[in-house]
């Protein structure tokens, strides 16, 4: 059966419900198969062909070592890859260990479905960034350990840069005026066919823009924690992109916004900047064929220690309450955060790993954009702020909500007060529906 779009996160979300509903507590504790017993460990992530095929080498790598614990494979693309967890879960068939995202931490860990890792011996958490491991961690328990840590920045296009006769912004001390003022010029010269900067529409576009008003999306008690005037603005900032032609018409960034990196405008150098992760830097310099800069978030007041950056985790290892074999998987999880063999296999597509030992392992072997990566995520330390809050129950489906209140926006049909109302409201709806 295919569920229509707009009912989709509905669904997904109607699913863990009843599956949570189902969990009884105290579920997969330390207990569990011996190491002796010969167990299969069922293991779910998302990917694509490349990561599918280094996670089975890291899969046959743990078995060499623990000839007792056997995995099954079940590789899956994002799109579906939430839909069927939430099934398999409902049906009390979920995977022993899953890759899970942050948005969905709280969403089900904090209802009972993911295993508490902090009470599994066989994990050793002594060399992983405190911070890391506190990004995995909900209403006291640790649902998941950081697969690698990453940050949301501006990816500049110097083939773009260039064509334009635009030079490179310094990112150490940029304004919001000197984004727009970039991206503005880069726009004129591309004569209606090359643009300035894509829209930021995502949930980090969103954190970073409170954080530098001194606000939070979240509180760390659940709750929505800024006001409607700074969530405004944001939307204001982006009509005014769209206004001085700084962004593509809003019809233009709709299509964009379904179209792979392939046949998108910064895939096919025709957009100067766009906001992506770190982690995503080498795939971006290989489709695009130019040389891409990393540039730090713009500020207020030009000050990078006020940009609202933070280090977020890539995704994280999991295990499901109900697994049968609870020691197995804290095993299994273990060694793809610790193993410096795993390390050399997983490197840093998945995150720069917050063990400092593996990643101390690893940087000779890195590719050149891996490496910039690790030395640009080095370089921003000093101006870091600590992580926003965990997003609480409920809160799993609010980057969509962005995403639909800024096309509101970009095509007239709500102001950026209106929409900033509207959101506050939608999403307080939403997070007080999952207390219930």
């Amino acid at each position: 059966m295919t569920i229509p779009s707009g009912r989709r996160r509905k669904f997904q979300l109607g699913a863990v419900a009843v599956a949570l509903s189902l969990l009884t507590t105290g579920c997969g504790t330390s207990g569990g198969s011996g190491n002796s017993d010969e167990v299969t460990l069922r293991f779910a992530w998302w990917g694509n062909e490349y990561l599918n095929s280094q996670t089975e080498k890291v899969i046959d790598a743990f078995e060499a070592e623990h000839p007792n614990i056997k995995i099954e494979s079940e590789p899956g693309e994002w799109a579906g890859y939430w839909d069927k967890l939430a099934t398999k879960t409902a049906a009390n068939d979920a995977p022993d260990v899953i890759q899970m995202d942050q948005k969905y931490i709280a969403e089900y860990g904090g209802r009972g479905a993911l295993l508490d890792l902090s009470k599994q011996d066989g994990i050793d958490t002594s060399k992983l960034d405190k911070e890391g491991l506190a990004s995995g961690q909900y209403d006291g328990a640790q649902y998941g350990l950081s697969t690698g840590q990453n940050a949301y920045v501006v990816m500049a296009n110097t083939k773009v840069f260039e064509a334009a006769n635009v030079p490179l912004p310094d990112d150490t001390k940029w304004t919001w005026d000197d984004f727009m003022a970039t991206a503005s010029r880069i726009s004129a010269a591309g004569d209606g066919k090359n643009y300035g900067a894509a829209y930021g529409t995502n949930e980090a576009d969103l954190i970073i823009w409170l954080r530098q008003h001194g606000e939070n999306l979240y509180s760390a008690d659940g709750k929505l924690d800024f006001d409607t005037s700074t969530a405004a603005a944001f939307w204001e900032r982006l009509k005014e992109q769209r206004d001085s032609k700084a962004s593509p018409p809003a019809s233009v960034a709709t299509e964009d916004s379904g179209a792979g990196l392939e046949e998108s405008l910064f895939g096919t150098n025709r957009v100067g900047m766009a906001w992506w992760w770190t982690n995503q830097l080498g795939s971006l310099e290989a489709t695009t064929g130019s040389n891409i800069k990393m540039l730090r978030a713009p500020g207020m007041d030009g000050s990078a220690a006020t940009n609202g950056m933070y280090y977020k985790p890539t995704m994280f290892w999991s295990a499901s309450s109900r697994s049968k074999h609870p020691a197995a998987a804290a095993t299994f999880i273990n060694y793809l955060a610790n193993s410096p063999a795993a390390g050399a296999i997983l490197m840093t597509d998945r995150g720069v790993p917050t063990n400092a030992e593996i990643v101390e392992s690893i940087t000779p072997s890195l590719k050149p954009a891996d490496t910039t990566v690790v030395g640009f995520l080095k370089d921003i330390a000093p101006d870091m702020e600590g992580a926003p809050p965990v997003p609480p129950v409920g809160a799993g489906s609010v980057q969509n909500v962005i995403k639909r209140y800024t096309d509101e926006v970009l095509y007239d049909r709500l102001t950026p007060q209106a929409a900033a109302d509207a959101f506050k409201k939608e999403v307080e709806g939403m997070l007080a529906g999952a207390r219930k």
